[in-house]
């Protein structure tokens, strides 16, 4: 037997290198004949994709026999598919023609990372979205990217959301939509729930994780999330989108667009609506959006106007369940009120325009309005009324302090400015980009209390507390890259300056009044090597500083103001790309200087608020690979090991008396402490399979290791760890009239495993000198399903 499988590998070895066959796709300009390098190329149905050298040259590596079709994209120029066949075509020359008009992704080039950038990323296309896109929030639809962990107040992925990618949470992602900054200028962090549905209108999103390149709008501390919105369709069309689930989950969408007219103009449309009982006991949300845009397209510039808009409804529940109900009533809302709720209406208006002034420049520019303002309402027991600056009540001669009451807290803004970029292509080598931003945010915070069981000298629309904000925000940046043969240099420099003015009487009735302005460099270096078998290895060095938020400047004075924040990243991988398989193999390290991190310490105003420590960081490795090992089946995974670290961390314990006052704190130190909501290991997977033509069954899969609550590194106050698997099944069809017919069925957590995937705790030593400690988690749906139906015409 030994001896026959070895002369059979003898015989078949010869011949099955012989059928492995290398391909050279040359890429040309189709007048000049002129070679163009940078250009994208994607071999069809496989995963080997990358870009031309600088011989304007890719090579498909042992190919086997058969027909092959690749696509071939470069900005400015119509895309081209072009077939081949193995083994009789080894040299593939594909001729490119200008394009008619300027393309939509110009809007985004200059805060996108390039396929040969010196950063780690993740693209993710408008199909890739679709595919998940089911009523849930955008976090869930990036949950199976690289170190990304979603989670849910209401349970399911509708409502509230939160993100975090390499432990870093909202406040630390930049997020850019057609790369105008969304993140909130005060507490600096994303809230999904006022664009709901807008993955409808999405094109597609770029993950760039660490520093990134240089962007518009707060620094980003863990990751950039790079959104553009829905790019030109040459015909009419028209979609509609219905989903039901679990909860009483409905997501209602018509999507509506006139195609080109009169080779010049488009109009595009969304409408959409997403209820939700949510799986948390009250936690419903009732959202709402829409989505318009209009285009007009010359040769060589666009100018486009979007008007998006998200209006939520949701009751309240961020305060999360105790541990000791997880086990026994872990879907517990602690409030009864019917009117519970947040309320909150963003309106975003935006004027885009591109013009490639010559072959060498082109020139982006934006102007934008947000428009914010709501509420979130709640009932108080027996509170204060001078906490309200209402006066004590006097009935039958006893004097009444206190009161019943339902108060409003209002937040009124405005977020207005500009965003440009010019870019500089001398050649094919040679990329330069000066660009940057103005930006002004103004907002009104104020409170109301709108009934009270008692009181004397209420009157409707009284405001208790009121104060207004005012932030102006510039950036400039200019950045390059160079490329030298197969070696490609970058580099990127950043100024940006910050002024911050906070004015009036906050919620607690202290005085606000502080004024602060920030000056940052943030610099970036780096270098991409690559090789002729579609491979390539880069490394880089990038430095990032953060103001702190809102709650920073209104929980301390001006001597106990905590410092901005410094970070030095460093990255450096390795990506390959084959027909069958693409893998992309990161290791970083992220050096925080004077992070800011609660340790419960109280300050000078006795609030308790985040510190800066003086050393911490990051450092992990992160895998983002795929691999057909047949036709009909894909392994696609991600997995993320890191330690995430503070230094010489000293954290802080209430100490109160018998009449319940906090007399003293008590202080421990740690040398080394992991960091909180930081899990060490993160993974991902999916198993996709086409069993026929036009069908997809996928098992989709997630691990996230052990979370602390806190920075002590204490078990007791954890999130354990999950590893939760969700049932995908698509099949699309058409009939006549119709394009598409999609259907598609996710059935989430399909073990039904009992987790949480948020949390936070807090502690105090009570009269009797014993350490009493709180945790607070926010649990996860178990089996639920999410049933979508999508026509197109």
């Amino acid at each position: 037997m030994k001896k026959t499988i070895a002369l059979m590998a003898i015989v078949w070895l010869p011949l099955w290198l012989l059928a492995q066959n290398d391909v050279r796709i040359s890429v040309r300009d189709a007048k000049t004949k002129e070679l163009l390098v940078g250009a994208s190329v994607a071999l069809k149905k496989s995963s080997l994709n990358g870009q031309t050298n600088a011989e304007g040259e890719f090579r498909l590596n042992k190919l086997e026999s058969g027909h092959y079709t690749v696509v071939v994209s470069y900005l400015g120029y119509r895309s081209v598919e072009k077939s081949f066949i193995v083994p009789d075509d080894r040299r593939v020359e594909v001729l490119m023609e200008p394009a008619s008009f300027l393309a939509d992704e110009v809007v985004v080039q200059a805060t996108r990372a390039s396929a040969n950038a010196a950063t780690t990323y993740k693209n993710l296309s408008e199909e890739e979205i679709a595919k998940n896109n089911l009523g849930q929030d955008i976090p869930y639809l990036l949950n199976q990217t690289p170190s990304v962990v979603a989670s849910s107040d209401a349970g399911a992925g509708v409502g509230y959301t939160g993100i975090r990618i390499r432990g870093s949470d909202a406040q630390r992602i930049n997020v850019t939509v057609n790369g105008i900054p969304y993140n909130d200028s005060e507490s600096q962090g994303s809230f999904w729930v006022n664009m709901p549905d807008f993955a409808s209108s999405v094109d597609n999103i770029q993950i760039q994780r660490g520093v990134g390149t240089s962007t518009n709008g707060a620094g980003a501390f863990g990751a950039s999330i790079n959104i553009q919105t829905s790019q030109l369709i040459d015909t009419a069309y028209a979609e509609l989108d219905n989903s039901f689930g679990s909860y009483n989950t409905w997501k209602n969408t018509v999507k509506l667009g006139t195609g080109l007219i009169n080779d010049q103009f488009t109009f595009d449309a969304r409408l959409s609506r997403i209820e939700s009982d949510g799986y948390m006991d009250n936690a419903f949300s009732d959202l709402k959006s829409f989505y318009v845009s209009g285009a007009w397209y010359g040769k060589s510039s666009f100018l486009r106007a979007n008007v998006f808009s998200g209006k939520e409804k949701t009751y309240q529940a961020w305060n999360g369940v105790p541990e000791e109900l997880l086990e026994t009533n872990r879907t517990y809302s602690e409030f009864s009120y019917e009117d519970q709720t947040d309320n909150y209406t963003q309106t975003h208006y935006q004027l885009l325009y591109s013009n490639q002034l010559n072959e060498e420049f082109l020139l982006n520019g934006a102007l934008h309005y947000t428009r914010g303002k709501g509420y979130y309402e709640e009932f108080k027991e027996d509170d204060a009324l001078a906490d309200y600056q209402l006066s004590p009540v006097v009935i039958g001669g006893e004097t009444i302090e206190t009161s019943d009451l339902v108060r409003q807290r209002w937040l009124d803004n405005y977020f207005y400015g500009l965003t440009y970029s010019v870019n500089y292509r001398p050649s094919a080598t040679l990329n330069l980009t000066l660009g940057g931003a103005y930006n002004e945010y103004r907002g009104d915070h104020y409170g109301e209390v709108i009934w009270a069981r008692y009181s004397s000298d209420l009157n409707l629309g009284d405001r208790y507390y009121i104060n207004d904000a005012e932030k102006n925000d510039f950036n400039v940046y200019a950045k390059g890259d160079v490329r030298l043969g197969s070696l490609n240099l970058f580099g990127d420099v950043q100024y940006r300056k910050v002024h911050y003015v906070l004015e009036g009487i906050d919620d607690d009735l202290s005085m606000l009044d502080q004024q602060v302005d920030y000056d940052f460099i943030n610099p970036k270096a780096g270098l991409s090597y690559s090789f002729d078998n579609n491979s390539q290895v880069y490394a880089s060095v990038a430095i990032a500083n953060k103001e702190p938020v809102r709650d920073d400047f209104t929980e301390s004075s001006v001597l106990s103001r905590p410092s901005a924040e410094r970070l030095t990243d460093f990255e450096a991988g390795y990506r390959i790309s084959a027909r069958d398989f693409n893998i992309g193999l990161n290791g970083y390290a992220m050096l925080y200087k004077d992070q800011l991190v609660f340790t419960g310490q109280i300050n000078d105003v006795g609030a308790a608020v985040r510190e800066n420590v003086d050393q911490s960081y990051r450092i992990g490795v992160e895998l983002d690979a795929s691999w057909r090992p047949v036709e009909d089946f894909t392994w696609r995974a991600t997995a993320a090991f890191s330690q995430n670290k503070i230094k010489d961390y000293t954290y802080y314990v209430d100490v109160y008396d018998d009449s319940w006052v906090v007399t003293e704190q008590r202080s421990e130190t740690l040398s080394s402490t992991d960091i909180a909501l930081s899990p060490n290991t993160v993974l991902s997977n999916e198993f996709a399979y086409v069993p026929f033509e036009r069908a997809e069954l996928a098992l989709i899969s997630k691990y996230v290791s052990r979370q602390y609550l806190d920075n002590t590194g204490d078990k007791a106050k954890s999130i354990d760890p999950f590893f939760v698997s969700d049932l995908r099944l698509r099949y699309n069809t058409s009939i006549r009239g119709v394009k598409n017919i999609g259907i598609t069925l996710r059935i989430n957590n399909i073990f039904d495993e009992l987790y949480e995937a948020s949390g936070y705790t807090f502690g105090y030593y009570n009269p009797g000198g014993e350490l009493e400690t709180y945790n607070y988690y926010f649990p996860q749906a178990t089996r639920n399903f999410m049933l979508g139906v999508n026509l197109k015409f």
